[in-house]
């Protein structure tokens, strides 16, 4: 069990029921669309965003991007960090079928999925020392229109096969992915990635 110092939120029970066997912090849930409606709830999310950081998880579907969309746009973009599980299609233990995208969620990924997830978005591990700063420039919106990935021909299918080969959704938007991209690779991972692309 890894401790990490943000906070996390989630959809529902059973995601939350699966998170807390891989991790020790809190973890709320949103009740599906419930927090549309619950004002007590954003305030709630809003206080441990700014005393100790926020991560969303959300399942990869569209519904779930809907909710991490919600809550982006409520709490200020320097206390919140974003999680996300890679597209995995199949069906939870305790459901009859799939869901309607026919994807598993949070619930339905491994432990060690998750725990990437988590490091892929920065979350604070209290018991491992910090990771190496990332070193040299960031990554811009001017590199992804300039390496092809936004605003021209062929760009969304470009953007889907990067997408895939870093195991990230597909519903993923281009700012969302420019944030991950300098989390996760920085400046040198992110030639590199795209150089393995072009080869292929």
């Amino acid at each position: 069990m890894q401790r990490i110092r943000e906070a996390i939120v989630v959809e529902g029970r059973y995601d939350k029921n699966t998170l807390s066997q891989v991790v020790d912090t809190v973890i709320l849930e949103t009740s599906g669309f419930g927090i549309f409606k619950r004002e007590e709830q954003l305030i709630l999310l809003r206080r441990l965003a700014e005393q100790r950081g926020l991560i969303v998880l959300t399942d990869s579907d569209g519904a779930g991007f809907v909710i991490r969309n919600f809550i982006k746009g409520s709490i200020p973009a320097g206390w919140v960090k974003h999680a996300y599980i890679p597209d995995r299609y199949g069906k939870e233990r305790r459901k009859r079928t799939p869901g309607k995208e026919g994807k598993l969620g949070v619930e339905g990924m491994e432990p060690a999925v998750l725990l990437e997830a988590l490091r892929r978005a920065g979350a604070t591990f209290l018991d491992e020392t910090a990771g190496a700063e990332s070193s040299g420039r960031t990554i811009t919106k001017a590199d992804l229109f300039a390496d092809g990935l936004s605003g021209g021909p062929g760009a969304a299918e470009k953007r889907r096969a990067l997408l895939k080969a870093l195991d990230l959704p597909e519903h993923l938007t281009a700012n969302a992915l420019l944030e991950l991209l300098n989390t996760l690779l920085g400046w040198e991972g992110y030639r590199k990635i795209l150089g393995e692309l072009e080869q292929k």
